[in-house]
């Protein structure tokens, strides 16, 4: 019977890593987005990156198999399957630079990627043409890499699917299948190299009810609370998280 807690944390660590995953959560189950964002930065700067990455994954997967049947039948198949296909390569590529790139270094690479998408985000840039299979195979390759090094893939498939001449329900459906793929290409990457491990399940069993519990929130304050506002208070969060991830505060924070 493996030993799934294996890691020597402290209780101080454990509870930010919880308390973190209640706010990803939240935001996620709001918006749509900025769990990653939220909880990549921080975690990171505590528990490492080649830790951090996984566990999200992990916690995060448990989201996707009610959604693909409906996803499925909405999505345009085709579309997402050459957006795939670009993941095919990014993924397997941003796993190998979180693996061999060095953890401080991968940690500021993480933060300047999240302030680059939360500055996407913020703009308010979209795609306004008419999708074509190489420009949605870049994308895809794109947010593979950006998934495969840090799990924070989604803000280049939303800008780009979301602006295009697609009605919304398609977009949605588009974004949901594509995902599923991704997590399970990132799960294949990880397995292989050996990111996915039983410390990672263990913490996940530990953070991924006060996940839940933040996406069951946010999903219901989605349908009482003003969009505009609470996306900006998203957009504070992310940038909130990445300043504390910042490995330059270590000595000041941590």
């Amino acid at each position: 019977m493996p030993d799934f807690f294996l890691l020597d944390l402290q209780t101080s660590t454990i509870l930010i890593l919880v308390v973190t995953a209640f706010v990803a959560g939240c935001a996620r189950g709001f918006s749509g987005f900025g769990g990653a964002l939220i909880f990549v930065p921080v975690a990171s700067s505590l528990v490492g990156a080649k830790l951090a990455v996984p566990l999200l994954l992990l916690v995060d997967l448990v989201l996707t198999p009610g959604l693909i049947p409906r996803a499925w039948r909405n999505a345009d198949r085709s579309n997402v399957s050459v957006m795939a296909l670009g993941a095919v390569i990014g993924v397997p590529a941003g796993t190998y630079l979180l693996i061999h790139v060095d953890g401080v270094a991968i940690r500021w690479a993480i933060v300047a990627i999240v302030f680059g998408l939360l500055a996407l985000l913020m703009s308010g840039w979209r795609y306004h043409g008419r999708p074509h299979a190489s420009l949605t195979a870049a994308v895809g390759m794109t947010s593979g890499l950006f998934s495969g090094a840090a799990q924070v893939g989604g803000p280049p498939v939303v800008a780009y699917w979301l602006g295009g001449a697609i009605q919304p329900l398609t977009v949605r459906a588009n974004i949901v299948l594509y995902f599923a793929i991704s997590s399970v290409l990132s799960v294949t990457s990880y397995l292989i190299a050996g990111l996915l491990t039983w410390e990672t399940v263990g913490l996940s069993l530990t953070i991924g009810p006060t996940f839940a519990l933040g996406l069951y929130i946010g999903s219901h304050l989605f349908s009482r609370a003003n969009e505009a506002t609470f996306r900006r208070i998203c957009y504070g969060l992310i940038a909130t998280a990445a300043i504390v991830g910042l490995p330059a505060l270590d000595g000041v924070l941590r």
